[in-house]
């Protein structure tokens, strides 16, 4: 053969591969090609024992799939990228992987199979990953929830789920949602923020820092109230990492979040919802009459939501002072009208008697938002007491902080400092601390 006709015949041969190059080469067409070569029945029963040997077995099929002449036209670049792709469908998270593993992204919202949006910073964005069609979310929803014996479908279309690393999982499918199914996942980081990264980060001050760490130290039972996504869980993991190993702690979540010190002692307990056939339930209002009997020093209960509120509060009113919960709340004051409306749900208790439990229960309220431009921060500090005169729940702000712009300032020094100064008589050091404590914060408030 000629030269020119070598030439020729390339010239002829190129339009083909470009109509194999233009075809519709995706992880879909993928998968289906390797149902020819590998069973993914047998790959699914190596996932359990086996994860890393049944990635193995898909990596093998895929370089088979991929050998033959209709995927000739792809680089080498861009078969690995489909392997790991398919990959994340089959065993991760498919096309939310990427947005998992991004320590930054704190929530990943999927309206749909089209529209995936994440948080970073505070603020909402939209990602430019998608999935191929409903169906795949759906698939998605499925593998997350089947391994902990939870289903979703027409009689249940709302599921809540925790993924093995601790994110929360939240599905919603039609009817409930007609434009197809939403999936919200809130991440959480590996390890929990100390207070004094949580005060470089601009979310509190030193002082605020310092003296939230004394109410820790001795042993204030505290409330972190808030809205959603304000940063209650975060703050909250600070504060609980400063118990000292001496001291038995009992965690009640309804989804396991928080993250202890691993010198800890600890006992984490998660409620657990109806199976499939309607049984099994133990609720959070389970746990904590359980806990009590567990010989606890402190209790944690993540988040206060329903009739539980009055066992929380005979808990933190029958010696188990220095215990935490956080409670969803536009104000500190706001905090004592839900806990009322709660222990009403359990008991028909007179408001008064109530208001009375929470008065004696609570030390201190710490409040915490997120601003418009999606910072999260401490906006507020008040103390907790009962007016046994006018039968009321008193909270008395100590601190107050508008905007994240601003430092804060403290309202009246705290009653706390009585305390600190009557056991600053036998420590020298914790004298000094709290000295240097007014100087720097009360002092400054006063010029």
């Amino acid at each position: 053969m000629t030269l020119t006709e070598r030439v020729r015949a390339i010239g002829l041969a190129e339009p083909q591969a470009f109509q194999e190059a233009e075809a519709p080469l995706t992880v879909a067409e993928l998968r289906r090609d390797i149902k020819g070569v590998a069973s993914f029945e047998a790959i699914a029963q190596l996932l359990t024992d086996k994860p890393q040997s049944a990635k193995n077995e898909l990596r093998a099929a895929c370089q088979q799939a991929l050998s033959t002449p209709k995927w000739g036209c792809l680089r080498m670049e861009d078969k690995r990228i489909l392997t790991e792709q398919l990959i994340d469908v089959v065993f991760g998270m498919g096309p939310l992987e990427t947005l998992i593993e991004d320590e930054g992204v704190t929530e990943v919202m999927v309206n749909g199979a089209r529209e995936v949006y994440f948080e970073r910073e505070g603020r909402i964005v939209k990602s430019d990953v998608a999935f191929e069609n409903d169906d795949q979310v759906r698939v998605l929803i499925d593998r997350i929830i089947g391994p902990l014996g939870r289903r979703i479908d027409e009689s249940s279309p709302m599921v809540n789920a925790r993924l093995p690393q601790g994110h929360r999982v939240n599905a919603v499918i039609p009817p409930i949602t007609p434009d197809g199914p939403h999936l919200t996942i809130r991440a959480f980081g590996k390890r929990s923020l100390t207070l004094g990264e949580m005060a470089q980060a601009g979310s509190l001050s030193t002082g605020v820092a310092c003296y939230l760490s004394w109410l820790i130290a001795f042993r204030k039972n505290v409330v972190v109230s808030g809205g959603t996504g304000s940063g209650k869980t975060t703050l909250l993991n600070a504060l609980s990492c400063l118990i000292s190993p001496d001291e038995r702690v009992v965690t009640i979540e309804d989804s396991l979040e928080l993250k202890l010190s691993p010198k800890a002692h600890v006992v984490r307990m998660e409620a657990r919802p109806r199976n499939a056939e309607g049984c099994g339930e133990v609720t959070i209002r389970d746990l904590v009459i359980n806990a009590l009997r567990m010989r606890p020093d402190r209790i944690i209960v993540g988040e206060c939501r329903s009739a539980e509120a009055l066992d929380m509060l005979q808990a933190m009113n029958t010696g188990h002072d220095g215990s935490l919960t956080t409670l969803h709340a536009n104000t500190p004051q706001d905090v004592v009208d839900r806990m009322v409306t709660m222990v009403r749900y359990g008991s028909d208790l007179p408001v008064d008697a109530i208001e009375a439990q929470i008065g004696s229960a609570f030390d201190e309220i710490v409040h915490v938002v997120r601003d418009r431009e999606g910072r999260r921060f401490v906006s507020e500090v008040a103390e907790v007491g009962f007016d046994r005169k006018e039968r009321r729940c008193v909270v008395e702000t100590v601190f107050l902080r508008s905007r994240s712009t601003d430092p804060g300032e403290w309202v009246r020094p705290p009653k706390l400092l009585d305390e600190l100064h009557g056991w600053a008589r036998s420590d020298e050091a914790l004298g000094r601390e709290v000295s240097r404590w007014e100087e720097a914060e009360l002092s400054r408030q006063a010029a």
